[in-house]
């Protein structure tokens, strides 16, 4: 029999932790699991040993070429055979009753298509992992779910999956569940264990990274971003106003005010020509290009710009 859910665990030469992620699953109060490490072309001589010799119940690997974190997982839920889904890093673990709540949750509405919950540092810091909890829009402007939530095998087909980027991919699929009209749940429990590393690859993105990877979402997902531009607006006047000293506030009120009502009369005029859509940009674009408001200042200049 098929099994309920997979658990899919990219390792990619950090095949050294895979002892207490696996062991976390196998621990789960649920048991109808299947795990799937999809060895990501680990190329160091420890992780290759591990690997070779690695064995454990219901979990099998697969071996791939190099295909980076995103494709990894793709890759893992295809040879999957579990009605949901558990991406799990391979150095990260998990709670031993996460999957039954989770699947609980699932299991009786079929309108939520992520469930999460609290989460844990171990490792190089420890603590509650204080993370805003979920609202829209405020997830179309910073993550504030981690890679492991679970959800349905079913949805996943009706995305392009996790695509390539140099980071931040669960974010990107989350995107693309919520733009199904899947609601998302919280348990508000800490049953996963998030294992903080100083050189973590997602505080290593450098400023043009994060840059290419803001634009992409934007990209991506420009019908979400436009169905919510009015709460992003006010979301971004609102933290303008938080981040300036009381001297600042006015001018910048007044400056920003302006730039936000132009934008706004260009989203609702789309029949003004290219050429005037653009000077206007232009303009909106030179108003706010030293505004601390990167997010705004990005869907202006690369994601609303009209093509000829």
């Amino acid at each position: 029999m098929k099994p309920i859910i997979s658990v899919i665990i990219p390792c990619f030469n950090q095949a050294h932790y895979l002892e207490e992620s696996v062991e976390s699953v196998l621990n789960q109060t649920f048991q109808d699991f299947e795990i799937i490490i999809v060895n990501d072309g680990s190329n160091d001589e420890k992780s290759i040993e591990i690997l070779n010799s690695f064995s454990r119940p219901k979990t099998r690997i697969i071996n791939i070429p190099n295909a980076g974190l995103g494709e990894a997982r793709n890759i893992g839920i295809r040879e999957s055979n579990g009605s949901y889904i558990l991406p799990l890093d391979a150095d990260d673990k998990i709670e031993k009753t996460y999957i039954e709540k989770a699947i609980n949750i699932l299991d009786a509405n079929t309108d939520v298509g992520i469930v999460y919950c609290i989460a844990e540092f171990f490792g190089d810091r420890t603590g509650i992992w204080e993370l805003p909890e979920y609202s829209m829009p405020d997830i179309l402007l910073s993550n504030y779910i981690f890679c492991s939530g679970l959800f349905r095998r079913e949805d996943w087909d009706r995305t392009s999956g996790y695509r390539k980027l140099p980071g931040w991919e669960d974010w990107d699929f989350w995107l693309s569940l919520l733009e199904l009209g899947k609601k998302v749940v919280k348990i508000q429990e800490p049953l996963f264990f998030y294992r903080y590393r100083n050189d973590s690859m997602s505080r290593m993105l450098t400023l043009s990274q994060k840059e290419y990877i803001f634009k992409e979402l934007f990209n991506q997902h420009s019908q979400l971003y436009l169905a919510n531009i009015g709460s992003l607006l006010t979301t971004a006047h609102q933290a303008i106003m938080r981040s300036f000293s009381i001297k600042d506030v006015y001018s910048e009120n007044e400056r920003l005010k302006k730039s936000l009502e132009e934008l706004l009369n260009y989203t609702m005029h789309v029949e003004v020509s290219y050429k005037e859509k653009t000077e206007q940009l232009n303009k909106i674009h030179d108003r706010l290009s030293n505004s601390p408001l990167e997010y705004i200042r990005l869907k202006i200049a690369n994601f609303i710009r009209p093509k000829p």
